[in-house]
């Protein structure tokens, strides 16, 4: 009788640490569920996508409620080379929408500050917008995080400003204005155009008409170039920013 309880023992023991070890995983995938919930900008981040030869480039598509109440570009590249340089010649064309449909995340892991920054993502590259009908092009391709341009939180008080100031981003001839998003309600716009060689990469500001697109003449102006430079709107959205 004693060899069984000797027996019977080890099992008993063997089926409590495998029912302890089942409870610790639930726990830490519980714990882990919640800290996603608890973190206020976790959640599927579409954003734009444009550039060219020169570099690749990502605009969040922001709102003025979390998990989407941040304006950030990205410059990235694809970590498939031959996707990253088909990607780059097919944006290099004539401006067209493009935007990606990523792997959910918290968005502040892209903050300069973030303490474990985000360097990588999975998402698709979607000709058009990923919630309007867009074709995907590239399924789960693996974004490489290189530089983030711009991270700035948006205020959802109502605010009216009378002008509008677009970042220039891009370095070479072929380069692109982001607008500020500064007031609510307001309207999300990048513009692709042909820079002069040595024209200056400092924001410009314009007069701003409510929220109607700005024109080519009036950025034009700003830019010290003629209308023809302006290649074309990538992106203009105001629904979201009401």
């Amino acid at each position: 009788m004693s060899a069984a309880l000797k027996w019977k023992k080890p099992m008993a023991n063997a089926t409590g640490q495998a029912a302890l070890r089942a409870s610790l995983l639930a726990a830490a995938l519980l714990l882990s569920a919640s800290g996603q919930a608890a973190n206020a900008s976790y959640g599927e981040h579409g954003m734009a996508l444009f550039g060219g030869k020169e570099g690749l480039y990502l605009s969040h598509l922001p709102m003025f409620h979390a998990p989407h109440d941040y304006q950030v570009v990205l410059q990235v590249h694809v970590a498939n080379p031959k996707v990253d340089m088909a990607l780059r010649r097919r944006l290099e064309g004539k401006p067209a929408l493009w935007t990606i449909a990523p792997e959910k995340f918290e968005l502040d892991r892209l903050s300069p500050q973030a303490a474990q920054p985000l360097k990588r993502f999975k998402a698709d590259l979607v000709l058009g917008h990923f919630e309007q009908k867009g074709v995907t092009q590239h399924h789960a391709a693996t974004l490489v995080v290189d530089r983030v341009l711009m991270y700035r939180q948006l205020s959802a008080e109502p605010h009216d400003s009378a002008t509008a100031t677009y970042t220039q981003i891009g370095q070479s001839r072929r380069r692109f204005l982001v607008k500020q998003i500064d007031s609510r309600p307001d309207f999300d716009h990048i513009v692709a155009y042909r820079a002069k060689a040595d024209a200056p990469v400092t924001a410009i500001s314009v007069a701003k008409d409510a929220l109607k697109e700005t024109d080519a003449a009036t950025l034009a102006r700003a830019l010290h170039t003629v209308p023809s430079d302006i290649l074309g709107t990538v992106y203009f959205y105001t629904d979201d920013l009401r």
